[in-house]
């Protein structure tokens, strides 16, 4: 059976993840307060960003944006959006 959530991203309840998608205590975060439709969602945005700035994962600077970036991205914040980038509700 499924965990539903109170999801912070989509502030709604949905089906929760069933694992912990990051270590230490943002980890358990995410998996407390997201749900898998907004983790979808992020993982679609990261890609967009990897490729957008051409971000290379073996880089640790990198890896921190990349961090910095989905802590913003799922629970409010200013995060960043690929130049040119419309969302597919806002087209």
């Amino acid at each position: 059976m499924s965990r539903t959530v109170f999801c912070k991203k989509l502030q709604k309840e949905a089906e929760g993840l069933s694992f912990k998608p990051y270590p230490g205590e943002l980890g358990e975060k995410i998996y407390n307060e997201i749900s898998q439709e907004a983790w979808t969602q992020w993982l679609n945005h990261q890609t967009m960003l990897i490729n957008e700035k051409r971000l290379s994962l073996m880089d640790p600077q990198a890896q921190s944006y990349l961090a910095e970036q989905m802590e913003m991205y799922l629970f409010g914040g200013d995060y960043e959006k690929p130049e040119g980038y419309v969302p597919e509700e806002d087209k």
